[in-house]
């Protein structure tokens, strides 16, 4: 019984920061804007397309694709959540989209929501350039 009582205190101690955290307000969401088409290539035009925001249980993931053509030469992140995994599975997402040349790319293990909301927003950018 002798424990019990400094146990208590500190235990509710420890808890009283956690009770008043706040998470930090999300960033305010500026609307993309596509940027216009430059001549590439002869007969080729390079294109930047903006996909729309989409939120995630995580937060908002927002793909910027350039396209050659029919062609996926780039992908950028506008947004994306500041989670250490959505860090590391941004670079596969990107490789895996310029290997397969299409938002038809599998999740990255640890991160799906992130991959999910990736593939959300890569595809309607590709839908709206009729990729």
């Amino acid at each position: 019984m002798k424990r019990a009582l400094p146990v208590l205190v500190l235990s509710v101690a420890g808890l009283i920061p956690v009770w008043r955290h706040t998470p930090p307000a999300p960033a305010a969401a500026e609307p993309a804007t596509p940027a216009p088409s430059v001549p590439a290539s002869p007969g080729g035009t390079t294109r930047v397309v903006a996909g729309p925001a989409v939120d995630t249980e995580k937060g908002t993931v927002q793909v910027e694709v350039t396209l050659d053509g029919d062609r996926i030469t780039a992908v950028r992140m506008l947004r994306q959540p500041d989670h250490p995994q959505t860090t590391a599975a941004v670079p596969v997402l990107v490789e895996e989209t310029l290997e397969a040349q299409s938002a038809d790319i599998d999740a990255v293990s640890g991160a799906t929501v992130t991959s999910d909301g990736y593939k959300e927003s890569l595809q309607a950018a590709l839908d709206a350039q009729g990729s």
